[in-house]
């Protein structure tokens, strides 16, 4: 009761002064906090304590993915000025919608400078009017995506080969009106270009490719699939100037490549990890042993669906030399027998292999089957459709027990997309 009279009259201990955190902390402060925040959920939570932390949580985000028009956009490059990565892209369901147009390149090229990575997959209502005014008001882009946008051609693209010239990524599949001029104006201005998409860019030829690795030899990633003009003389040129940099080759429905192609590769690339040659039926098994011993330590991911030509002999090269391999595909590869499969028992590695596609080999039984559970531990997708003699019932009356973590494919349309198997090829 003495301590509370005398607090009443002054005479105690004066009362803690309430201390605001805004008066404490600096801006520079409040941003290293910011930094110690990992999920988005906790960054965005940041910004509601109030106006001053959502101003600065908004000048400090780096990615943003939205789906705005002119007048959005413009109140998003006032919020978010130090935007790096911006992805407009959009389903490709989405056929009815246009997506981002021209108007609102203008606008990002206007508002975004600081931007790095724009990602404008299926935007339809884009043309080379946008990509020109992005190529002369975004000269630190260095990634780019304009997949599905089939307006463009190489009037626009060729201004942002120019424009921005520290491009390290470009992605254009189904860009049919790209040509070989394109390629020539990334050879002559983007030395740093590490990936390129050209799927479906049915204009491609050999020459271009040529042209292309003669000032760009970093290509770490490389996807022509479906340029059925590309062919022997393009592969091994871009296998020879790429040699210590290519990663990753696509080659799907490239009826042009044969076995010099694979010769190349296994000769020249010793740090190759994925490579899609699915639809290359000129392909033998002379190559595919070359490229299994050539590339045993790297080779990660390997597609050859309807190389025809490829039997036991060479798969047998594959399992016993690729001792980091993951990925495999050899659907309607009609010569394939269990013996190849046999070779698993004399390994001296323990497999990694995780996905198995074989569907359509019509010679392999629930033999292989049983070699493939008891010697790949690891695996997660096996892929049997149209096998007829592996079926469900089959391995039930042969014994055998999948493991929980192993997903089995017996039946399905072989057209049907597999977001978990693409992932790989």
């Amino acid at each position: 009761m003495a301590k509370r009279e005398n607090s009443e009259r002054g005479e105690g201990p004066a009362a803690s002064p309430r201390v605001c955190i805004n008066e404490i902390l600096t801006d520079d402060e409040l941003r290293a906090v910011l930094a110690k925040l990992r999920t988005e959920e906790e960054r965005d939570g940041f910004g509601l304590v109030c106006k001053r932390w959502l101003r600065l949580q908004s000048s400090e985000r780096r990615r943003l993915r939205a789906r705005a028009g002119p007048a959005m956009l413009r109140r998003m490059a006032d919020r978010f000025s130090s935007i790096a990565e911006l992805d407009l892209s959009q389903s490709a369901s989405r056929s009815f919608y246009p997506g981002v147009t021209d108007s609102d390149l203008s606008v990002i090229a206007a508002g975004f400078r600081c931007l790095l990575s724009l990602d404008l997959q299926n935007c339809k209502g884009i043309s080379d009017a946008g990509m020109i005014t992005l190529g002369n008001g975004l000269p630190s882009l260095q990634a780019l995506d304009v997949s599905g946008c089939r307006k463009l051609t190489d009037k626009g693209l060729v201004a942002i080969a120019q424009g921005c010239r520290n491009l390290r990524s470009l992605h254009l599949c189904g860009c049919k009106s790209v040509t070989d001029g394109l390629l020539q104006a990334l050879s002559s201005s983007c030395s740093h270009l590490e990936n390129l998409g050209l799927s479906g860019c049915s204009n491609i030829t050999d020459s271009s490719l040529s042209l292309l690795v003669g000032g760009c030899r970093r290509i770490r990633f490389l996807d022509v699939s479906k340029c059925s003009k590309v062919g022997d003389n393009g592969v091994s040129r871009v296998a020879e100037a790429c040699s210590s940099s290519l990663r990753t080759l696509k080659l799907l429905d490239c009826y042009n490549v044969g076995d010099r192609s694979v010769y190349s590769l296994a000769e020249s690339c010793k740090n190759l990890e994925t490579l899609v040659i699915g639809g290359c039926r000129a392909l033998t098994e002379d190559s595919i042993r070359s490229l299994a011993m050539g590339c045993s330590s790297t080779i990660r991911n390997l597609r050859m669906d309807w190389c025809l030509d490829i039997g036991d002999s060479s798969l047998r090269c594959i399992l016993s030399s690729c001792q980091n391999l993951v990925a495999l595909d050899i659907g309607c590869c009609d010569k394939v027998t269990d013996s190849a499969f046999q070779v698993l028992e004399t390994t001296e590695f323990e497999s990694n292999l995780k996905v198995l596609k074989a569907s359509n080999c019509s010679r392999i039984t629930v033999s292989s089957v049983r070699l493939l559970l008891k010697f790949c531990k690891s695996l997660e997708y096996l892929d049997v459709r149209s096998c007829p003699h592996v079926t469900k019932i089959g391995c039930e009356q042969a014994g055998l027990e999948f493991p929980e973590c192993c997903r089995l494919n017996f039946s399905g349309s072989l057209s049907e997309p597999e977001a978990m198997v693409d992932v790989f090829f």
